[in-house]
């Protein structure tokens, strides 16, 4: 028998899902989804409600199985395999840790399920190293109850941990933490991935805390996964107006596509405006299209600069601000385009000032700060 050389084994994904669908009657909850899960990143499936990220996270666990298609977790198929025989664990969004056992039982509990079982004083062990592992040592003794939300979820992680799977699960872990905990958790998490170097798969409807844990991000609408790629990738290219308006935000101006020069498209718009910006994949001329402006990508002045070919300096009318600390957002209006947001620097309002409500400005732009997106 050949042997498998190990830098094939470590260039094969951990977890593929090949031409996967789940159907609950006539709803259809993931639509022919193709994904390879690379080893050791840590893979976020993005979108709203009901747009079958949860059903993906679900058929990688083995809680269901798909309609037709393939899992694969390892280079095997794992469609019939229950989940706990597959090598992922969970860590579920209410934890679901026992309150009747102390800390030590809840994350040993796995280990004391296995057969043959393994020595008590080995169990012990694991157990106060998970501890520290996730910053708990000393809590081996505490009940549940005792615990802080951020304590419960260490727990929930160390018990998932404790039995080194290849592939560890979060369903959207953090909605039950305050804003502040949250983010204190966040990097907590991305340092005991990398640390560990496990493959972790987060889902969640929460874009800042998808881009700013992940190596990747998967895009969902629809059961459908609509784009797959890096924060940047997915916040400076995206492929639509659906992938650009959930990550980040973005001011949408509809019009029709006219003809392009050297890369850059023109938009007509409804009242006849000629916007420029950078065409995202092929589209039809005189298609119906969206571009797309991002808040920091536009500047404010008081006195009306003299665009260069293509730009684009248009009167505003301040009609709300918010501070932000280190930006302020103004909402702005345009006769032609309507309301529209703009981010603005502290530095830069250091030496512009600030814009009071009602207030007329002049707004600008680059053709190459803004794409122009097809509809979805």
């Amino acid at each position: 028998m050949m042997m498998q050389r190990s830098d094939d084994v470590d260039s094969q994904p951990i977890a593929a899902f090949r031409g996967v669908s789940k159907l609950f009657g006539q709803v259809v909850a993931a639509d022919d989804i193709d994904l390879a899960i690379r080893r050791g990143e840590f893979l976020s499936f993005l979108g709203p409600s009901g747009c079958g990220k949860t059903t993906a996270l679900r058929m990688l666990a083995g809680f269901e199985a798909p309609t037709t298609g393939e899992v694969l977790l390892d280079g095997a198929r794992v469609n019939d395999v229950p989940a706990h025989r597959r090598p992922v664990n969970m860590v579920f969004q209410h934890y679901a840790l026992f309150p009747h056992l102390t800390v030590a039982g809840n994350i040993s509990y796995g280990l004391r399920q296995r057969r043959p079982r393994l020595p008590a004083a080995e169990i012990d062990a694991k157990v106060e190293r998970m501890l520290d592992t996730v910053q708990l040592p000393g809590f081996a003794n505490r009940r549940i109850w005792e615990m802080s939300g951020g304590q419960q979820q260490r727990v929930a992680l160390a018990r998932a941990l404790i039995n080194e799977p290849k592939v560890l699960l979060l369903d959207e872990p953090m909605a039950a933490l305050d804003r502040k905990l949250r983010r204190e958790m966040q990097i907590e998490l991305q340092t005991l991935q990398r640390r560990l170097g496990i493959t972790f798969v987060l889902v969640t409807h929460d874009q800042e805390e998808a881009l700013s844990m992940s190596d990747r991000t998967c895009i969902m609408h629809a059961g459908r996964i609509v784009q797959v790629g890096s924060p940047r990738e997915l916040y400076d290219r995206p492929v639509s107006r659906y992938v650009a308006d959930f990550v980040g935000k973005s001011n949408f101006f509809d019009g029709r596509l006219l003809a392009d020069e050297d890369g850059i498209g023109c938009v007509e718009t409804a009242a006849g405006l000629k916007l420029f910006g950078r065409r995202q994949g092929d589209m039809d001329g005189d298609a119906a299209v969206s571009l797309s402006l991002r808040p920091e990508q536009i500047s404010l002045s008081r006195a009306e600069v003299s665009p260069a070919p293509r730009d684009v300096c248009l009167a505003v009318r301040i009609r709300n601000r918010i501070f932000l600390g280190e930006h302020t957002e103004y909402l702005v209006h345009n006769t032609a385009l309507g309301d529209f947001l703009v981010l603005v620097p502290r530095r830069s309002e250091a030496v512009e000032g600030s814009f009071e409500t009602g207030e007329e400005a002049w707004a600008t732009w680059t053709p190459g700060a803004a794409l122009i997106l097809r509809h979805d």
